[in-house]
């Protein structure tokens, strides 16, 4: 029996996910691993499905026909492989980002962790491209983050637990540690687990999803942990990307739509008020802010304002 499905859901990004792809293929090789892939493409432009049918005739390719998102891509792939109720299911599941490389190593790393600990989610220690340091788990968003991310504060709280960061000693250990999620890049899940909670909840399209079921994760009475020992190359969130209008509408509506799931009604009631509060400062700090054209700068107040607008109608 396959001892790890690993998941892959790509869109226009060719060359990574061709590598990512080689990296799983000899990590597999290497450690006599039985794992099969699975990669979901969202209808990439740029012939990432070609590329892959050539390069990697192995692997199982799912070809949908439009971009399902993340979640959507995922649950495509969990079906095809016959979760939740199928039969000779793999004890464990890896969801990979396409922009990763895996370290010689790194998946007997994640499942000895998985076992170690009896987890039910985990996730491997990541390192930017160069090797530095990248935060790899996270604490459940609490309302002290929200201050964090929208007011001015001391810089080091960015690197505090008070920003759902935990201490960078954690990571060099070989030990796993207990965390609440891990970030997304490598979201390994045991059988049990995906059989109990279900799949990912799609109205997260693009943000938050992997928060949401860590939460329904938490809630059934399993642990997640990090597990040092696997070190993987996380590329995404290493260049500094300028703010998008639209990227801003999605990430807040899904953390309003988290908040909603998820948090009691004056924890709710409370990131709301944070959230008007830290749009309205934003608005007035673009507006302040000669270093962008007055386009930009109009369509990200107009961004701000429609999160305000969603706060109310949420």
């Amino acid at each position: 029996m396959t001892q790890l499905a690993i998941i892959t859901v790509t869109w226009n990004v060719r060359d990574l996910v061709l590598d990512c792809l080689r990296s799983v293929y000899d990590d597999l090789a290497g450690s006599c691993l039985d794992g099969q892939v699975y990669v979901v493409d969202n209808a990439s432009s740029d012939g990432t499905a070609k590329a892959i049918r050539s390069t990697f005739p192995q692997s199982h390719l799912i070809e949908p026909g439009e971009n399902l998102g993340f979640a959507g891509g995922n649950n495509l792939a969990l079906r095809e492989i016959g979760f939740p109720d199928g039969h000779n299911l793999p004890p464990f599941v890896l969801l990979l980002n396409p922009d990763t490389l895996i370290r010689p190593g790194a998946l007997i790393a994640l499942l000895d962790g998985m076992e170690d600990t009896e987890a039910g989610l985990g996730g491997a220690r990541l390192v930017y491209g160069d090797g530095s340091f990248q935060h790899s788990a996270f604490a459940f968003p609490g309302l002290s983050q929200l201050m964090i991310d929208l007011f001015p504060v001391l810089g080091r709280l960015h690197e505090s637990r008070l920003n759902g960061r935990y201490p960078r000693s954690l990571y060099e250990s070989d030990r796993p540690f207990e965390i609440d999620h891990p970030l997304g890049a490598t979201f390994m899940l045991r059988r049990e687990v995906i059989q109990q909670t279900g799949l990912f909840d799609e109205q997260f399209h693009l943000y938050c999803e992997e928060v949401d079921w860590a939460l329904r994760i938490r809630a059934a009475g399993w642990k997640a942990v990090c597990i040092p020992a696997a070190e993987v190359v996380h590329y995404g969130g290493q260049s500094t990307i300028q703010v998008r209008p639209q990227s801003v509408i999605n990430l807040w509506t899904a953390r309003l739509r988290l908040y909603n799931k998820h948090y009691s009604p004056l924890k709710r009631a409370l990131a709301i008020l944070t959230i008007r509060a830290g749009m309205n400062r934003l608005i007035q700090a673009t507006a302040r802010d000669s270093s962008q054209s007055e386009e930009a700068s109009k369509a990200l107040v107009d961004a701000y304002r429609e999160v305000i607008r969603l706060t109310w109608v949420q």
